[in-house]
């Protein structure tokens, strides 16, 4: 019989809480009294309202105790600080746990795809864990650290930011063996004062924490690659690097793209390499040369890393495909609506030129967020891009994309809106039988309800069998 995750003594000794009730063991680990499984420990953080108040609504969907900051029903462990009691069952997760090969990712886009790639991977090669969606705050690392099996043999963990000084403290939570940085761009610039070079340097944090003898997986790519090495190299870290030049460890020679996914070719450390995957993106040339890295780096066959790739599909609202079968015929409809950067977005753009078609290239684009006061100029800078791929027609919604609605030329224009909602009816009225659409925006910008309407077209969708 497996052990479960945590006892009732073990996690008082982790945070130095008291039992309050009989004994306990628990096999897993929640926050949220939505995501409740039986056997869970409900930890009761403070927020909008005091977290205490759900622990009954938590047990009676099935949690066996709570961690809480006062007396509640049922068995729990009281602190007095939920949130550093969370933070001191990860470490203890972590410590009790010597043998696991630990690995972080972090970037200004494709972390959460990354990390689920290389988790992939992990699965193949033994007792794996990892981050669950994009839990990558402070809440969201030591509550995976804090979910981890004792005999896990590799994790990963993403580790994302909105600020300066917010991945420090979560790389020491981790302390990985290797890190990925995917790529760095204009993301969440308004709260940098110094601009892109301030996202960067609080990118590189991530160092921080790194194991002595650690592996730092870089884009060579990318413009702050020599800032990134500098510092992975003050940390003590081992570079590798990832990109399209010669000199990089895992070097991206071709990337074509078919319907539903690609065949890359490459060289990882000098030998030649061809496989498909499930991705159609061209942003997941640099990516796979990423995740192959990492599961090298946490001492993963490079047949079980090929294999992992290969059958990765791509997750939701993040490049997603789907053929919608209208009355006259079927249109593809590509769904990157998850989030929005003026990076991603000239790659899904490319991606989207790349591909062969019968009918028109279409997006539906919705603002870009967290952008600062250039972000007007980064919406009309996209006419460009959207010209190189031979896009047919843009429908925008949005007060920042009206700068690239100004920018875009009459032939060009499909339908503009003040609103993600306004603009769902416009483009379904629009998209023909051929049509290769593609729906991308920030999340908080509502990409995802265009992308929902378009998927609602499918006259197949009321059938039943």
């Amino acid at each position: 019989m497996s052990k479960p995750l945590w006892t009732s003594e073990e996690i008082a000794a982790a945070t130095g809480g008291q039992l309050s009730g009989p004994a306990f063991a628990v096999d897993g680990v929640s926050i949220d009294t939505r995501s409740i499984e039986s056997g869970d420990l409900f930890v009761a953080l403070a927020g909008a309202r005091d977290g205490n108040e759900f622990v009954p609504q938590a047990l009676a969907a099935g949690a066996a105790a709570s961690l809480a900051s006062k007396s509640v029903a049922g068995s729990s462990i009281l602190v007095d600080d939920t949130l550093q009691a969370l933070e001191r069952l990860g470490e203890a997760a972590r410590e009790r746990a010597p043998q696991v090969r630990r690995g972080a990712v972090t970037g200004s886009v494709g972390k959460t795809s990354v990390t689920q790639a290389i988790r992939a991977g992990l699965e193949r090669a033994g007792r794996a864990h990892s981050s669950v969606k994009s839990y990558n705050n402070h809440i969201g690392v030591p509550l995976t650290l804090a979910r981890m099996p004792r005999d896990t043999e590799r994790a990963v963990f993403e580790i994302g930011m909105n600020h300066a000084d917010e991945v420090t403290p979560l790389s020491r939570f981790v302390r990985p063996h290797a890190v990925a940085i995917t790529t760095v761009g204009p993301v969440h610039v308004e709260n940098f004062p110094d601009g892109e070079i301030g996202v960067a340097r609080a990118k590189a944090e991530i160092f921080a924490g790194i194991e002595p003898g650690g592996v730092a997986i870089l884009n060579a790519d990318n413009q702050w690659f020599g800032l990134l090495a500098e510092e992975a190299h003050k940390a003590g870290a081992t570079v590798r690097s990832f990109g399209a030049g010669k000199t990089c460890d895992a070097q991206l020679v071709d990337f074509a793209p078919e319907p539903g996914r690609a065949v890359i070719k490459a060289r990882l450390h000098g030998k030649a390499l061809d496989f498909p995957i499930l991705q159609t993106g061209f942003h997941w040339g640099p990516n796979s040369m990423a995740v192959l890295l990492m599961l090298e780096a946490l001492d993963v066959g490079l047949d079980d890393s090929l294999a992992a790739l290969g059958a990765f599909e791509p997750l939701a609202g993040r490049g997603a495909e789907k053929l919608v079968k209208l009355a006259g015929g079927d249109f593809t409809l590509i769904d990157e609506s998850y989030n929005a950067n003026p990076i991603s977005m000239g790659a899904a753009f490319a991606s989207l030129g790349a591909r062969k078609t019968g009918g028109r290239r279409i997006v539906a684009l919705t603002d870009m967020l967290e952008l600062g006061a250039e972000a007007p100029t980064f919406h009309a800078g996209l006419a460009a891009p959207l010209d190189a791929a031979g896009v047919d027609l843009v429908f925008a919604a949005g007060p920042l994309m009206k700068s690239l609605w100004d920018a875009l030329p009459p032939t060009r224009r499909g339908g503009y809106a003040e609103s993600a909602a306004e603009l769902a009816p416009l483009i379904s009225a629009a998209v023909e039988p051929g049509d290769l659409v593609m729906v991308k925006g920030s999340n908080g910008s509502r990409a995802g309800a265009v992308a929902a309407a378009l998927g609602a077209l499918d006259v197949r969708s009321g059938e039943t069998g």
